[in-house]
């Protein structure tokens, strides 16, 4: 049923989300059980660089690909190559450590803060990825403005995003709606498949 509700979305939802959009995330606080707060803090503390490693060359060839795509495609939002392909790395590292779909990631930072970096929202969410600051309390070090930092931004978006999907059962629409604190409803799902589309990579020499 998610899937169906997704691909339906996906063609629905085109005109919803225009390049450049950014609409704030408003991640709702809720009480969270000590499992599930020691897992996700253990999750965010994990202080890895975002470097992939690739149990062969085909793969890191694949990964190579997506990057060269992606570069050009995100160009006209963030001019600077090093940064481009600094953040790329980091979302696809990110992205792929909790599970998630890459174009889904980039869909998610295209509607949420138009690739802008110290993107705040009215109600104080704030980077790529328009994290609410109640997280860095309940699974972070305390300190909001570590949200502006580009990993931890995009590993504590991706991670919450992770915890939504799981509670959701894999309901890719209801976990994305959760994300913005408007759970059930289409507009915010719906514009998150739109801009996806944009980013879905066919690797055609893979």
């Amino acid at each position: 049923m998610s899937d169906r509700r997704h691909w339906l979305a996906l063609g629905a939802a085109s005109l919803l989300a225009p390049w450049g959009v950014a609409r704030a995330g408003a991640q709702l606080e809720e009480p969270l059980a000590d499992a599930v707060r020691s897992a996700l803090s253990a999750s965010v503390a994990d202080a890895a660089p975002p470097v992939p490693e690739f149990a062969s060359t085909a793969r890191r060839m694949a990964y190579l690909r997506w990057l060269s795509a992606m570069s050009e495609r995100l160009r006209p939002k963030m001019a600077d190559g090093p940064t481009r392909h600094e953040f790329l790395q980091t979302l696809w590292y990110e992205s792929h450590r909790a599970g998630l779909d890459e174009s889904l990631v980039l869909g998610l930072v295209q509607v949420e803060s138009a690739f802008r970096k110290f993107a705040v929202s009215s109600v104080g969410a704030r980077g790529f990825m328009q994290v609410m600051p109640f997280w860095m309390r309940t699974i972070g070090n305390g300190e909001p403005e570590r949200l502006f930092h580009m990993q931890t931004n995009l590993r504590f978006g991706c991670v919450i995003l992770r915890f939504y999907l799981d509670r959701e059962r894999g309901d890719t629409f209801m976990a994305l709606g959760r994300y913005n604190g408007s759970r059930g409803r289409a507009p915010y799902p719906d514009a998150v498949y739109a801009a996806q589309k944009r980013w879905v990579f066919s690797d055609k020499a893979g």
